[in-house]
């Protein structure tokens, strides 16, 4: 496995993975609103967007997973399903972590819809505290949609 920041020739890839696994981790978890605004194409346009945000992870030369880091938030954590279970999660989250180290903040943290109950295993199994409920604000077209999450931290300096 090799990690490295995502160039535009990734987007795509980096799309078709989060779009099915949003899809694996969200629907019957997040309002509907929501998902009316997550249509397939919202993916493509956000991931050709995000490139300078993204990590990707390698696996025999293919995009296996992704993670996008702002200041001191790991916004997606996403892993192709034909990848699961082989360790990519775990290197992109600590890329994750090492990058908000290395960003100068001392906490990461990162929202989990509360019915993604693989999700909060995984993050609770890397170290990270679930610090409880809060309202995330998501934009959509019409304005910020309001999201119910669990807000996960840890510390990483």
């Amino acid at each position: 496995m090799t990690l490295r920041r995502a160039t535009p020739a990734d987007a795509d890839a980096v799309a078709e993975i989060w779009y099915h696994g949003w899809q694996d981790g969200h629907l019957g978890n997040v309002p509907d609103e929501l998902v009316r605004i997550r249509t397939r194409e919202s993916f493509w346009e956000r991931a050709a967007e995000r490139v300078g945000d993204t990590t990707v992870a390698l696996m025999s030369g293919e995009v296996a997973g992704f993670v996008m880091v702002v200041g001191d938030e790991v916004e997606q954590v996403y892993v192709s399903s034909d990848h699961r279970g082989s360790g990519v999660a775990g290197a992109l989250l600590a890329e994750a972590e090492r990058l908000v180290s290395a960003g100068g903040h001392s906490r990461a943290w990162l929202a989990v819809a509360p019915g993604n109950a693989r999700a909060r295993r995984f993050y609770e199994r890397c170290g990270w505290v679930d610090e409880g409920e809060f309202d995330n604000r998501v934009s959509g077209p019409d304005g910020l949609v309001s999201v119910p999450c669990r807000r996960y931290a840890k510390t990483v300096a």
